[in-house]
């Protein structure tokens, strides 16, 4: 039995009664899919009917009762006759439309029917839980053991880790006694690291040493803290870690100035260098400077021309490290004791 709303769907002029068809449509395909098929069916005899009423507009000219008043009430007529007609005996082009579009709508088979096991609603699925398994007690009991173990574990790891960390500290201390401790202990870390970069080691070790004052300058906060800043890079708004603030030097215009500046602070070395690397390769303006590495002086110069520090003889400086007797004869005793312990 068709509710009042769908019942209104039977007056053209009623557009409630279409929102009750998607509603109905939900639950009974079958009623709804023979109710607009009516309604098509409808549309299609008011179209037939208009173009025979054209017919007669010759014989109506001049006819004082031909009016758009008179036009317009006996458009709402036909509108009204035609759906009538269809919801009766009509042409039966709705039945015909029913029986072919009820096999394309899912959850309906050949006949118009609900199809078995369709689900058109979540109140169509089941819901029930499974059966528990009788193996989840010993799962459970097992999981628990297993548990206990890892827990048992940690603290014999909570030692290991304060042994590595110590051995850490004393292999990489904070300030150096000498540029040849200085070089021995970083060259071989700057050579690790370096890895597909192509800078040479020994350049990253020279401008090391220059920022650093071989590492007897190191960047430190007021409480001591120290950063393992081996290039001076200041904590801009693209640093998420840890940073130092202190008191630099830097030139404008030509003239040396002290300035308060942020730089960023690292957990150790391997850190500074690691992150040395991606600050250029980031970095686009030091695209040209990369395309040199395999040459050390021209690195240098290059990172002066691209305006890695203010200080107009930063290059320069650097160069004077490269070429000094000592550098050379250090990093190159160094270099050699690698290869041999790598062979």
């Amino acid at each position: 039995m068709q509710s009042s709303r769908l019942d209104s769907a039977q007056f053209y002029t009623e557009f409630s009664g279409l929102n009750a068809l998607k509603t109905q449509a939900r639950t009974d395909k079958k009623a709804a899919l023979e109710q607009v098929a009516k309604q098509f069916e409808s549309l299609f005899m008011s179209q037939m009917l208009k173009s025979m009423r054209s017919v007669n507009d010759v014989f109506a000219e001049g006819n004082y009762l031909n009016s758009s008043q008179s036009k317009f009430y006996q458009e709402m007529f036909d509108n009204q006759l035609t759906l009538s007609m269809s919801q009766q005996q009509g042409l039966g082009l709705s039945d015909v439309l029913a029986r072919q579009l009820s096999r394309q709508i899912p959850g309906m088979d050949d006949g118009g029917t609900k199809a078995t096991g369709h689900k058109a609603t979540i109140a169509d699925y089941d819901r029930s839980l499974p059966a528990l398994s009788p193996r989840l007690p010993k799962q459970v009991d097992e999981v628990k053991a297993i548990s206990e173990s890892v827990a048992a574990q940690k603290p014999r790891e909570a030692v290991v880790e304060k042994e590595v960390a110590e051995t850490v500290s004393i292999d990489l201390p904070e300030t150096f006694e000498s540029p040849e401790h200085f070089v021995r202990t970083l060259l071989p870390m700057a050579e690790a690291v370096a890895g597909d970069s192509g800078i040479d080691p020994r350049v990253m070790v020279a401008q090391a040493a220059l920022e650093t004052g071989w590492g007897k300058h190191m960047i430190k906060a007021a409480d001591g803290e120290h950063s393992f800043n081996l290039f001076g890079i200041k904590a801009d708004s693209r640093w998420q870690g840890s940073a130092v603030d202190i008191t630099t030097s830097e030139y404008r215009e030509g003239v040396k100035m002290n300035e308060r500046a942020a730089f960023r602070a690292y957990p150790d070395y391997q850190s500074s260098f690691e992150d040395y690397i991606g600050f250029l390769e980031r970095n686009p303006r030091y695209r040209d400077v990369l395309a040199v590495a395999d040459n050390p002086e021209a690195f240098a110069d290059g990172l002066q021309a691209a305006g890695y520090a203010t200080d107009p003889a930063y290059g320069a400086k650097i160069r004077r490290i490269l070429n000094s007797d000592s550098f050379e004869a250090i990093t190159g005793e160094t270099l050699s004791l690698n290869q041999r312990g790598e062979e």
